[in-house]
Order: structure tokens, then sequence, then C-alpha cells
């Protein structure tokens, strides 16, 4: 079933399911894009929709630049609803290097969020969160507490999963009661900007968990604006506020540190300082549907509006 955000972006987003990607360089060995919120990186089994990689592919097919020898491999993803900088490999041998060495050879991962602010203690101006990350049986990651545990069904659904699924793969079964399976995770954070309502992160991050972000910032009261999943309370820019600004790595081939930047949508610092007292209700929470849904707000194509992308080459590791 369709979430209600989704539904809505399909019902007025001007080009939902037509999101253009940017390509920020390209030489023999890797390409760097700028992904749109709203574009799933890669494929999943028996999704249909337009992905980052398929798009892509046929922008290297218009340029004469494709063949089986030299095309796209992932190297690591975004959220769908997610937007920044993604790293791709251009042959399996650059992909296996890159994937290897990942912890390695990439020195920042840098985002920016605007998240809501606590209702609790607000969090000191820069800091580390740490806490490990389970699984649901979506796939959405989250940060248990002590009184969290799986339901019933867990028990009902091990007796026939021989394929483990989804529902029971991230479930520990052992000692005779199910728990919820953890992954370490670590998030470098920096506050930006503290607003009246909302609060501008810069976030960099030690681990690339899924989900991992968005579920560190929930579990300290910061839920991201435009969040559904974890339940944000507001959603000002009809999306998810969360943006890869920095990728910095060690180039597999020149072995030169490069760094590909670009800037979230200036909307974002404007908004944290500005406040948002009177927040439009999301649609997701929403007790019924309105007759006459409103359009998307009138500087909405600002809103998404990025800075100028940077590339830098900064100096030679050999």
């Amino acid at each position: 079933m369709e979430k209600p955000s989704t539904q809505y972006k399909r019902e007025h987003k001007i080009d939902f399911g037509r999101e253009r990607i940017d390509v920020l360089y390209e030489d023999a060995y890797i390409v760097v894009i700028h992904k749109p919120s709203g574009m799933l990186s890669v494929p999943y089994p028996g999704s249909k929709a337009r992905t980052a990689l398929d798009v892509l592919c046929r922008i290297m097919r218009s340029r004469g630049t494709y063949s089986q020898r030299h095309r796209p491999f992932v190297v690591h993803r975004l959220d769908r609803d997610t937007s920044g900088v993604m790293l791709f490999a251009l042959s399996e041998q650059v992909q296996r290097s890159l994937m290897r060495s990942w912890q390695k050879v990439v020195s920042k991962r840098i985002y920016r969020a605007v998240a809501e602010n606590p209702k609790g203690p607000a969090l000191p101006d820069s800091g580390v969160i740490d806490a490990p990350l389970a699984y649901n049986a979506y796939n959405i990651g989250f940060v248990p507490k002590a009184d969290d545990k799986p339901s019933d069904k867990a028990y009902r659904i091990k007796r026939f999963d021989k394929n483990k699924t989804t529902y029971t793969k991230h479930l520990d079964f052992s000692g005779g009661k199910a728990k919820f399976k953890t992954v370490e995770a670590r998030t470098r954070y920096r506050i930006v900007e503290r607003g009246q309502t909302h609060t501008l992160f810069e976030l960099d991050l030690d681990t690339g968990k899924k989900n991992q972000i968005r579920a560190h910032l929930a579990s300290k009261g910061y839920p991201i604006a435009g969040d559904e999943t974890h339940r944000a309370r507001t959603d000002p820019f009809c999306r998810l506020a969360l943006h890869a600004r920095t990728i910095e790595f060690v180039h597999p081939a020149t072995h030169k540190t490069v760094r590909f930047e670009v800037p979230e949508p200036e909307a974002w610092l404007e908004y944290v300082r500005r406040g948002d007292k009177k927040p439009e209700l999301p649609v997701w929470r929403k007790k019924r549907e309105m007759r006459g849904k409103p359009a998307l707000p009138r500087d909405f194509a600002a809103s998404q509006k990025s800075g100028k992308s940077s590339i830098v080459y900064e100096k030679n590791n050999n």
C-alpha cells in the first residue's frame, strides 16, 4: 500500500517519477552524480520505478561512453527520499576495489538535515550518536528501547519461514524469546543553526547503515522534517529534509584525494532561522482526506534547488 506522502507527491509533484540526475564528474574509472529526492538509487526486485542507475546508463549511452566493460556499478546508496552526491564505479574491478577498502579510502561523507526540535533536553552543539540500530518488518531502521520486542507474529512466521523473509531475518530467536538483532552505528554531528522550532544539522558518518541518520536523530527527539517513517510532525519542503552534501575519497587510479560537494537548498537555513510555529499538518497526519487538496507551496521549486556543486582535488597521496 502506498504511503500517504508518496500518493500526495504522485498527484502534485510535477516531475514525480521523471526526476533527473546531474553528472558532476566522469572519467575512465568513476562517475559522480547528484541524485534528487524521490528517486531510487538502484532497482529492487519487483520494482519498475526509475532509478539513478538506470538514468546514468541512459546518459552514458547518449554520450557514447557506455559499454559492457565501461558501465556504472553501485558502490554505495542513498535512500529514495535523500538527495545528494553519489559515487559509481565504471568497472567491476574498480567497484570491488572501492567496496573492499571503503572505510579506508572514504575520508568524509557529510550530510545536512533539518530536524524538528525535541520536546525534551536539547543536544550539545556537537557530539557523537552511537546507539545500535535494529530493523523492523519493513526493513526500516530504528534505535530500539529496552522494552521493545517483536510481536507474537514473529513466532507464527518463524515456523514456516524457510527462506528467511525480511520480517524474521532481523530477529534473534536464541534463548526461547524473539528479540531484535542490532548492528553498530556511529554518527558524528554538528549543529549549524538552532531555530525556535527546527535545527539544521551537519552529520558525518563513521558507519553507513541503512536509515542511520534518520534513526539516530529521531532517537534523540529530533525527527527529520518530512520523515513520515519516524513520525515527523512537519513537512515544510514536501520531501525528506536530508541531503548528502559532500563525499571525499581517494581516487582509485590517481590516488589523489578528491572532494565533491553540492550544498543543500538555501531555503533550509532560511526556514530554520524563520521558525514555523504554526506548520501545516503533514498529509500522513491528517485524519481524513481533504476534499480540495492544496497544491505544493508556491516556493516549492526554490526549496528544492541546491547550491552550485564543487569539485576539489586536494592532494597527492602517493
